[in-house]
């Protein structure tokens, strides 16, 4: 077992969301005893912030603190892309070790497993989130969309990490190697992260990219958090077409990585 232990009750009775806070503990426990996830966590989005805006803003924008203006949205979306690979491998780790294995010779709920390690994630992206967006307004990052705009963006961006913990579970249960989920989940983020209008406006892209751009889910979101937090752009429509899509990619692949535990337990 882990390093890192946490007794969950043994009772039939306990119910599912005691096991999943239980277990959402004993995740969030792993980075006290693995401190090198801090530096996943705060150092490393903070770098690539810092790098993408001074090495590329003067050459895309007039000025580097305009790209930060255009650019920390589709920088945060992104990095919240990729944070869920916590979720992926920390999961794929667990059934190499019989983790698993250990938790299914308790009497708890199965799905709990899976909700506790997303809840556990859940609080790495909120704190994601409030870290990148502080350093970005100490760099001159201003919220034109105001307090409220302000607000919506974080609450919509930190629903899309948690949404995207869900297809990257999936992936995390049925990859057999921890070298497998780096490979799935690089080859569906990256394209995704990088075809979007997280770092260039959608009108200098090629006209045949365009069209794949326009139907990115992560286009969607990039736009809608992009206009929560500088005002002055339209909002419902990218707004509506995120939470459709989130909603999409919950809906299908939260019952997939469900039934796909459970069939691997």
């Amino acid at each position: 077992m882990s390093a890192v232990s946490v007794a969950l009750p043994a009772t039939g009775r306990t119910s599912a969301l005691r096991n999943t806070l239980t277990i959402a503990r004993r995740n969030l426990l792993h980075i006290k005893a693995t401190p090198e996830q801090l530096v996943e966590m705060t150092i490393q989005p903070l770098m690539f912030l810092t790098l993408f805006v001074y090495v590329f803003g003067g050459a895309i924008a007039s000025s580097s603190r305009e790209y930060l203006q255009f650019a920390l949205p589709g920088i945060l979306v992104q990095g919240l892309a990729f944070l869920p690979f916590t979720t992926a491998i920390a999961l794929n780790v667990d059934f190499q070790r019989g983790v698993i294995d250990r938790f299914r010779s308790l009497p708890i709920s199965r799905s709990a497993v899976i909700a506790g390690r997303i809840l556990a994630d859940g609080a790495r992206i909120v704190w994601s989130i409030v870290i990148i967006t502080a350093f970005a307004t100490l760099l001159g990052f201003r919220f034109g969309g105001g307090f409220a705009g302000a607000v919506a963006a974080f609450v919509l961006a930190a629903a899309f990490g948690i949404t995207m913990c869900w297809p990257m579970a999936f992936i995390g249960i049925t990859a057999r190697t921890t070298e497998s989920v780096n490979t799935w989940g690089f080859m569906i983020i990256l394209p995704l992260s990088f075809a979007s209008t997280a770092f260039v406006p959608l009108e200098t892209l090629p006209g045949w990219l365009q069209g794949f751009v326009k139907a990115n889910p992560l286009t969607s979101v990039i736009d809608a958090v992009r206009g929560l937090m500088l005002g002055g752009l339209p909002v419902a429509r990218p707004v509506i077409q995120a939470v459709l899509w989130m909603a999409a990619l919950t809906a299908v692949f939260a019952p997939l990585a469900i039934l796909r535990y459970r069939r691997r337990v």
